[in-house]
């Protein structure tokens, strides 16, 4: 693989949630930054995601989710990963998600998670520095 590629990035919308402006906005920025972006577009399962991913051989996951279902669909897709060995692919995201679930979704293995109002600079360096320390080819 080479290292010089550029940093691909899965932006998925899972469940029912069909609200996509802020994924297609972060797939976007992604984008401009830099980064090779697959978008899965609406209603995707976490079987479907991890699936992508795999395919793709991306470095990162990055799951926007406002629908409340942060601490079911999290962890699925972080075991899914897990079982698929996949331990060098960051799983990220954002959108509505208290604080107290993100710490605790943190500790199962999940990385950053962005609440509104994060920049789409905060999110691309988080992403590009976690790969450049985590991802080895």
């Amino acid at each position: 693989m080479d290292k010089n590629r550029p940093v691909r990035v899965l932006v998925a919308k899972v469940g029912l949630d069909g609200h996509d402006r802020g994924a297609k906005v972060i797939a976007t920025a992604l984008r401009d930054a830099g980064m090779e972006v697959i978008y899965t577009g609406l209603r995707q399962t976490p079987e479907m995601v991890v699936n992508a991913a795999l395919q793709e051989d991306v470095d990162a996951i990055g799951v926007s989710i406002l629908s409340g279902a942060h601490n079911t669909v999290f962890p699925k897709i972080i075991a899914l990963m897990k079982t698929k060995e996949m331990t060098d692919v960051l799983l990220t995201g954002g959108g509505i998600i208290p604080e107290a679930d993100m710490d605790a979704l943190h500790k199962m293995g999940v990385g950053k998670l962005f609440a509104p109002g994060a920049t789409t600079s905060e999110i691309a360096d988080y992403i590009k520095g976690w790969v450049k320390e985590n991802r080895h080819f």
